[in-house]
């Protein structure tokens, strides 16, 4: 994957990418929330007084492993890298794709699909006919064509037409072929 300024997949993981430490610096450590002061009038004899059970804050916890969603996406993002495959150029792509591709050229032309065994018309081999026909090894149908062939006595008037009388006929009219 090619990371451009305009690609909408890199601009996705910056903004995914910022948001997170947005959360993370936000997140930070947890302090502790003193109590909200009154409203109205105070008794004057009534200060706070720090309780004696409260110890002095004298070196702030090791910092544990929370199993949060923010620590969990956090290690995914360490993980990225090793998932997603190596970034290729443009040539390495041109190259790999050449290499997919065989040569081949389209030819043109009618020649009939044989019936197969279940009933269905076989143009496989039709346009295996139709490329060898034109000095080529295999071809593969782009086009067929079909037809309705009548014996000639369906032309007889007044005569009831019987299944057996027509019969359709598929062609390949044109195919890709390979050497």
């Amino acid at each position: 994957m090619m990371v451009r300024s305009g690609n909408p997949a890199a601009r996705h993981g910056t903004l995914m990418s910022t948001a997170l430490l947005l959360l993370l610096a936000a997140g930070g450590t947890a302090r502790p929330q003193s109590a909200p002061p009154a409203l109205g009038l105070q008794q004057q004899g009534a200060q706070a007084v720090p309780s004696p059970s409260t110890p002095a804050p004298s070196a702030p916890p090791a910092r544990e492993e929370n199993p949060g969603l923010i620590n969990e996406m956090g290690k995914l993002f360490d993980k990225l890298p090793s998932i997603l495959p190596p970034i290729k150029s443009p040539s390495e792509t041109m190259d790999d794709l050449s290499r997919l591709a065989k040569p081949s050229t389209m030819v043109s032309g009618r020649v009939i699909c044989p019936v197969s065994a279940n009933g269905a018309p076989d143009c496989k081999q039709a346009a295996d006919q139709l490329c060898q026909g034109k000095g080529y090894k295999e071809g593969k149908s782009l086009n067929a064509d079909s037809a309705e062939k009548c014996s000639a006595k369906v032309l007889i008037p007044g005569r009831q037409r019987k299944p057996d009388d027509c019969r359709t006929d598929t062609f390949v009219t044109s195919a890709l072929c390979q050497n």
